[in-house]
């Protein structure tokens, strides 16, 4: 059996984890906050969370989750769990990535999708460890294979459900798909940039700066016509 990736294998720096470690927040105080509310979010959340497994059981032939290996924290391999959007073994059959008019995408998926009720079930990787509320999004290894030795240190953090480049990327399906070339487009200018945001949280999280960017998703979501976001 093939061994899964670790961060020896995706050149992971360790200095920005030595810098991070001095502060009370970066150290211990962001999984606390994490795991507290992911857990009450998963309680609170339950009869929801059931509804929409029913749907997704009842829209389409297909297990209820979407599983995926990710690239996380110090570049090792976890599943990340979402609901079921696309038809299944959709990702057999297409690009890591998703635009406007996916032909794979349900019409139930397109619903969740938009108003990011899909990613709810990764509350479960951030009460496991996987994932933090907020930090770098989490890409597939082929994408991260092609990171720079400074983009590699997203990798020195648990990756989040949110980060500034999903903020400032709300619309990311819709700028996709107006591409002749999806996938290439997000590789040489998308992720790039999603990085490069990254890079810069990093620099400064802190728990007001996290509990900034969740109130700006939330806003994403519920006003995403009118909701300004600026970048970070």
């Amino acid at each position: 059996m093939m061994a899964r990736p670790t961060a020896s294998g995706y050149g992971v720096s360790c200095s920005l984890s030595r810098r991070m470690e001095h502060t009370f927040y970066t150290k211990s105080g962001k999984r606390i906050f994490d795991s507290a509310s992911a857990a009450i979010g998963l309680l609170v959340l339950s009869p929801v969370l059931l509804v929409l497994l029913l749907l997704v059981k009842l829209s389409s032939p297909g297990p209820v989750f979407f599983r995926q290996d990710r690239v996380g924290r110090n570049g090792n391999i976890f599943r990340i769990v979402k609901f079921r959007s696309m038809f299944e073994d959709a990702d057999k059959r297409g690009p890591p990535i998703t635009s406007a008019g996916d032909y794979r995408t349900t019409a139930l998926g397109r619903l969740l999708r938009r108003l990011k009720l899909d990613e709810l079930p990764q509350l479960w990787n951030v009460l496991k460890g996987d994932m933090s509320l907020v930090g770098p999004r989490p890409e597939v290894p082929c994408y991260v294979e092609c990171y720079s030795a400074s983009q590699r240190q997203v990798l020195a953090v648990r990756p989040g459900i949110t980060d500034p480049g999903s903020i400032l990327y709300r619309h990311e399906e819709q700028l996709l798909g107006d591409q002749p070339d999806p996938d290439r487009y997000y590789k040489e200018v998308v992720l790039p940039d999603k990085l490069n945001l990254n890079l810069k949280y990093l620099n400064h999280m802190s728990f007001s700066y996290d509990l900034s960017l969740l109130l700006q998703t939330i806003g994403c979501i519920v006003l995403p016509q009118s909701w300004l976001i600026r970048r970070p």
